[in-house]
């Protein structure tokens, strides 16, 4: 993860980027807003963290720089003044976090993590969208479905969809891993009557679990050790939008107790505080685990499972929805040409082969990884079933064997084009630290393999030495 920090503040962005990158991020940093502005018009990165407060260029002029023409980033505001004001005008102009100093450096690393994946996710979403109007019928006019699926299940979840947006009643979203949860979550979002306020998603899973309640109702100064000044928190800042609770088959029985009484009487208490806070959201929940299960256990509250699951919407893996593959595929392959400024490319008849053989235990989120990994690594103008390979498919026999290219040449015409299969990964490894602009994490996570392997095939094949 390549991370810019903007503020003027020379031993406070020094020492977030030396923080940053002892946790594996590269960071890079600017003094001012028109240096970051500088930066991001030359290199690419996958998030920001900027300043409120700076001569020149502000944080919030920054921010509708980046809003209406910039480049599609992330940015978390920091900034010394708690204001609600501050935050929900930094929420509104565009900013996918906002952090008051002074912060746990631990809680800016969760929160990064959160808003670069949530970034992809909308990327994904965008890429959809486009699809979706040159090839995808809308089963009701005028409506932006923003999702794609030929198959009778997902049209069945799009026309849910439609029906539930229009509404304010909670939704529980279930489905394996990677079927697109928070993808659905944000197009009900963006259908419903609260699509010009914001979006703001938490992962229950993702977050130390003694952080979490702060994170969703803030604090107040003094309220425990460290809290130097007043934190709002996720709900407040959601107020007029939809909260997105995602994995809330984690959340521990405690904080349940206080979002239960959230949800009933439409106010909230900030730790440390005496008065309850008026609040005006949308919840939509989402969780790969069986509550109904964990209810009969004792580790979800009933009462609360009801109140989340007014509207249940189930979302089918992808080996059962496998005629919506092909397009899906193709949607994630002109994505990632586009955005690594390759010619386009198509899927050989081979490579969909190979794709419908696969039972995509990662479901929607393994085939881009996939696809992606195929793209950094292809040559030509089509990708092949070669091109193609899935974490563990050998050993938990997922998949058959290789499909047969149905090439008719005789081995001694194609020996000149063989190479060794040690050329090949090293040309593997150079073209992804290319693309990748050395940056190892993004490298290692491309080509499948861990950081600490790619190391050792740097040292094996001596490059960089």
């Amino acid at each position: 993860m390549r991370i810019l920090i903007i503020d003027d503040e020379k031993n406070l962005r020094d020492s977030i980027a030396a923080y940053l990158e002892s946790e594996g991020m590269e960071a890079r940093t600017a003094a001012s807003g028109e240096a970051g502005k500088a930066l991001l018009e030359t290199e690419r990165f996958d998030a920001v963290v900027v300043d409120l407060k700076m001569p020149g260029m502000s944080g919030l002029d920054f921010l509708a720089w980046l809003k209406d023409g910039g480049p599609l980033v992330p940015a978390i505001m920091i900034s010394a003044h708690g204001d609600i004001k501050d935050a929900v005008e930094a929420m509104k102009r565009g900013a996918a976090d906002y952090l008051v100093k002074p912060f746990n450096p631990d809680e800016l690393v969760v929160r990064l993590r959160m808003v670069i994946g949530n970034a992809r996710l909308a990327a994904s979403a965008t890429a959809m969208q486009s699809v979706a109007n040159k090839s995808v019928r809308r089963s009701t006019p005028g409506v932006d479905t923003q999702w794609i699926g030929s198959s009778p299940a997902m049209k069945e979840v799009r026309a849910l969809v439609e029906r539930v947006a229009p509404t304010d009643s909670t939704v529980l979203v279930t489905g394996e891993s990677g079927t697109g949860k928070e993808v659905v979550a944000r197009l009900i979002h963006r259908l419903s009557k609260r699509s010009s306020g914001p979006f703001i998603p938490i992962n229950m899973g993702g977050i130390p679990e003694n952080l979490i309640e702060s994170e969703l109702f803030g604090y107040e100064k003094g309220a425990f050790t460290g809290a130097d000044s007043r934190k709002t928190g996720l709900c407040e800042l959601a107020n007029g939008g939809t909260l997105f609770l995602d994995e809330v088959g984690d959340m521990p029985l405690p904080l349940q107790v206080k979002l239960l009484r959230m949800l009933q009487e439409k106010k909230i208490m900030r730790l440390g505080g005496s008065r309850q806070i008026p609040i005006d959201v949308r919840i939509i929940a989402a969780t790969n685990k069986d509550l109904e299960q964990a209810v009969r256990q004792g580790s979800f509250r009933e009462d609360l499972f009801y109140r989340l699951a007014v509207i249940r919407l189930r979302l089918p893996p992808l080996r059962d929805r496998r005629e919506d593959i092909p397009i899906l595929a193709q949607l994630f392959v002109d994505r990632f040409t586009a955005e690594m400024g390759r010619p386009p490319l198509k899927l050989a008849e081979d490579a969909l082969e190979v794709l419908n053989r696969y039972s995509f235990p990662g479901n929607v989120r393994e085939l881009e990884n996939a696809v992606e990994r195929a793209v950094i690594l292809s040559e030509g103008s089509e990708l092949h079933g070669r091109d193609f390979s899935f974490a563990g498919s050998a050993m938990d026999g997922q998949m058959k064997e290789p499909a047969f290219t149905g090439s008719t040449s005789s081995p001694s015409e194609q020996a000149g084009d063989i190479k060794p299969l040690d050329m090949l990964e090293r040309e593997a490894i150079l073209r992804a630290l290319a693309f990748y602009q050395g940056h190892r994490e993004k490298t290692a996570q491309a080509l499948g393999i861990t950081r600490r392997t790619l190391l050792n095939k740097l040292k094996e094949y001596q490059i960089g030495e």
